[in-house]
């Protein structure tokens, strides 16, 4: 089974450090205004995530995080960048359908590609 070989704790751990990579790049020290006036979204200084995105968001980076520790079982590093890829592209084509700016595309498909990287560097480092 392919689940057999996953080094779990590198998925846990590239799920982790991805997530908080995501913080830091949504962050007012980086890309927090540009993104969201990008995204029409408005941020007030009381502004919060809302919830069932960050849920969604955890849950969408483990999925991504077993593939990329599924593939490193069977050394595919070349499946694991496609699915980084693909997932950039979906996100940029979600973003461009609702009219988001250049830089708010940018910022999100910046951001899949680095958790991405993150991910296969926790598989190779754990």
């Amino acid at each position: 089974m392919e689940f057999a070989n996953v080094n779990w704790i590198a998925v846990v751990a590239g799920t982790v450090v991805a997530f908080l990579f995501g913080w830091l790049v949504y962050s007012p020290m980086l890309f927090a205004k540009a993104w969201a006036e990008g995204s029409g979204v408005e941020l007030t200084a009381d502004s919060r995530p809302p919830m069932g995105a960050m849920l969604l968001q955890i849950a969408g980076l483990f999925f991504l995080a077993t593939v990329i520790g599924v593939t490193a079982t069977i050394n595919a590093l070349f499946a694991a960048i496609l699915a980084i890829l693909a997932a950039a592209s979906l996100t940029i084509s979600n973003g461009a359908f609702c009219g988001k700016s250049r830089a708010a595309l940018t910022i999100d498909a910046g951001y899949i590609i680095g958790a991405g990287i993150l991910m296969i560097a926790a598989q190779g480092i754990l």
